[in-house]
């Protein structure tokens, strides 16, 4: 359940019995259930699965073990980029199916140690994890959510939730699920054949999460187009669950969007009393905005500007009005498309995913069936091995980086992204065949070279801060596709001064260049700064509106801290990447906003982090918008509030371009003069107003 939304990372295990680290010792309050490594209890049933990533790949394995006694154990490991959690499983239910004990042991995706328990002690249910501690009494019939969960846990709540009359069951640490029967469907034929059932959890994640499950109630799988736990054996049906997912979700987001889209008249819309903001100039001005169908046909003075007959009105109060906003590093999903408008953001650049799921959400979203932004599109390509890319596109070869350069460049795509694992020899090849099908070249920096050499052998920019750092801090025999890329940074990034000769020299080679770079530092402030059992501070502003587990996977931390002082060194480590983003705005760098992250929420919080750094509020907000559609050549359409472009617009109550927190203060946003109220988009997708 977790995992549908805050990635199936979250969710993971490994063997009971052999954690992967020497977990820490419960309290004396709390006494630890043990593992049963240690005494030969009979497997009553041991069931098998496949983690895989892009439906194709395995990754990892997962097993459920159904012990006589009633105990059962729960396993996953899987690896990602040299990421990937190893956790073990046990637990005990009581009368209601609900965990009366539990241990969960071993690392999370970040390789950070878990050492969760569920406890019964003087009558009271009490829990501890590495982010909350609680009681309650005992025998009250809610269900405890573990912190870090597995699909068995979902497994077990769904069947517990199916005792119900209602189907409904109150949740520990806090929170009210339900569950909703979805379709049935036969696999298989003849001796193989199964009957599974989808059944959807609803109101404590951000959409309604599938999971399915056998005749007997077992876990049969929990799938998405990422990352999928699949019993093992069913693997070639996978792309039937998925597709039943997705009939299901379209359906409910086509319902969705047709109460909350309003077109204005053929006569179109004026926007009266409204503070504009001028990209172009930053400044901003009163007047009215006039919108003919899906593009803006008159911007100035109130006295200036005649509203047509039979127009509809919008009086904006004195709210200020900005060009829609640009998030120029996602990897959209059914949920995204929402959560994009609801935050003012109309385009999006789609930095690698499923050809075929982008290609679907593009033209839902395009055509108004869905709520979704505008989606520009890349075509991620990497070379094979054990830290590839959950994608379905390889090259190890010149005629296969043709090849593939070529299939992207047939579909439209505006740019490529190579990654970690491509060959370095191979990247001239790339970039020359991108750049004769007039396509961009971005990404990471391959393993074996620096930026400075990408940047010389022809990237047009660069993803992610930590590549910037580790022009100066890895060495090219040193494999950056592990988590080094971020652990050296974390360590060390505090070290790498712009003043120095060294970052001046790269910082002069970006402007002569036109390099662009796409710092997505919130990410990096996630990972540097966050501490388990703590709110991020951005979340702080908005963490009553999210739904219970949503909130609640925001408190699981950044990377491990190896000693007492990482904490120190790490946040000098991410203030640095802040004073890296400064010195390269004012150095001419072009600087890109993306999130790579909570789709709309991350985006505010990268916009508030470069203001942070020191950029003007008014420029920051220019990067975002007319910034980011001229380096997607878009801005004859897009990015700036002028006659001519597509009505893609954000009211905001405030005024975000001198205090850039007002931000997220977005209450309407219109796309292609589609006008949306953002606290009803929100709603669809559980977020409070």
């Amino acid at each position: 359940m977790k995992h549908a939304t805050l990635a199936l990372a979250a969710l993971a295990l490994a063997a009971c019995g052999a954690p992967a680290t020497t977990p820490t010792a419960a309290p004396a309050a709390m006494p630890t259930m043990k593992c049963s490594a240690g005494r030969a209890l009979p497997a009553e049933r041991v069931i098998r699965f496949d983690v895989l990533a892009m439906g194709q790949k395995k990754t990892g394995e997962s097993t459920v073990t159904v012990h006589p006694s009633g105990d059962r154990a729960a396993t996953i490991e899987f690896n990602d980029r040299g990421r990937g959690p190893k956790l073990s499983l046990h637990f005990q239910t009581d009368a209601g199916g609900a965990p009366s004990a539990l241990e969960v042991l071993g690392v999370d995706y970040l390789k950070v140690p878990v050492d969760e328990h569920l406890v019964v002690n003087d009558k009271k249910l009490a829990w501890k994890n590495r982010a909350e501690a609680g009681e309650t009494d005992a025998g009250s019939g809610a269900f405890y959510v573990a912190f870090d969960g597995l699909p068995e846990l979902d497994a077990a709540l769904a069947r517990a939730m199916m005792r119900r009359p209602d189907h409904a069951l109150a949740l520990l640490p806090k929170g009210q699920a339900r569950l909703e029967k979805g379709t049935d469907l036969t696999l298989g034929e003849g001796e193989k054949k199964i009957h599974v059932t989808r059944w959807d959890f609803i109101g404590v994640d951000l959409t309604p999460s599938p999971i399915w499950l056998d005749d007997d109630g077992e876990l049969f799988g929990e799938v998405s187009e990422w990352f999928s736990v699949m019993r093992k054996g069913w693997v070639e049906d996978l792309p039937k669950l998925l597709a039943d997912q997705s009939a299901a979700e379209t359906t409910r987001l086509e319902r969705d969007a047709k109460s909350l889209a309003h077109t204005a008249p053929a006569a179109g819309l004026a926007l009266v009393n409204a503070r504009i903001f001028d990209a172009e100039k930053k400044t901003t001005r009163t007047g009215t905005i006039l919108v003919k169908g899906d593009r803006i046909v008159a911007v100035g003075p109130a006295n200036a500007v005649k509203i047509p007959a039979g127009a509809e009105t919008l009086d904006v109060g004195g709210k200020t009005v900005l060009p829609g906003l640009w998030d120029m590093h996602v990897h959209v999903g059914p949920i995204s498309g929402p959560l994009h408008v609801a935050a003012g953001v109309t385009t999006v650049r789609d930095l690698g995913n499923d050809v075929e799921l982008v290609k679907r959400l593009r033209q839902s979203w395009d055509a108004g069936k869905t709520v979704g932004p505008r989606v520009l599109t890349a075509g991620l390509i990497d070379g094979r091995g054990p830290f590839e890319a959950p994608t379905k596109t390889f090259a190890d070869t010149p005629e296969e980086a043709k090849a593939q350069v070529d299939a992207f460049a047939a579909r439209g795509y505006a740019q490529i992204k190579i990654y970690s694992s491509i060959k370095p020899s191979l990247v001239p090849s790339l970039v020359a065949a991108a750049h004769a099908d007039k396509m961009r070249v971005s990404g990471h920096v391959p393993s074996g070279m620096n930026a400075a050499q990408a940047v010389e052998a022809g990237f047009d920019e660069l993803q992610h801060m930590n590549f910037v750092f580790l022009n100066f801090l890895a060495k090219n025999d040193e494999d950056t596709r592990t988590p080094l890329r971020f652990t050296r940074v974390a360590e060390k990034g505090m070290t790498i001064l712009p003043s120095s000769p060294e970052a001046k020299a790269f910082i002069q080679l970006l402007a002569k260049k036109k390099t662009v770079v796409d710092p997505t530092d919130n990410i990096f402030e996630s990972m540097f700064t966050d501490r388990s059992g703590k709110l991020p501070a951005w979340a702080a502003r908005v963490e009553g509106r999210l739904p219970v587990l949503t909130r609640r996977g925001l408190l699981g931390g950044g990377l491990p801290l190896p000693d007492d002082g990482a904490d120190a060194r790490y946040k000098e480590s991410f203030a640095a990447m802040l004073v890296m983003t400064k010195a390269l705005f004012d150095a001419g760098v072009p600087l890109v906003a993306g999130t790579d992250s909570f789709s709309g929420f991350a985006l505010h919080r990268e916009l508030e982090l470069y203001v942070q750094a020191g950029i003007p509020a008014a420029d920051v907000l220019a990067i975002a918008t007319i910034g980011a559609a001229r380096v997607m050549k878009q801005d004859k359409d897009s990015g700036s509030i002028a006659p001519g472009k597509y009505a893609d617009l954000a009211i905001v109550d405030g005024k975000p371009d001198q205090e850039i927190v007002d931000i997220e203060r977005v209450t309407t946003t219109i796309k292609g003069g589609v006008v949306f109220a953002t606290k009803d988009v929100y709603a669809t997708v559980g977020v409070g107003p």
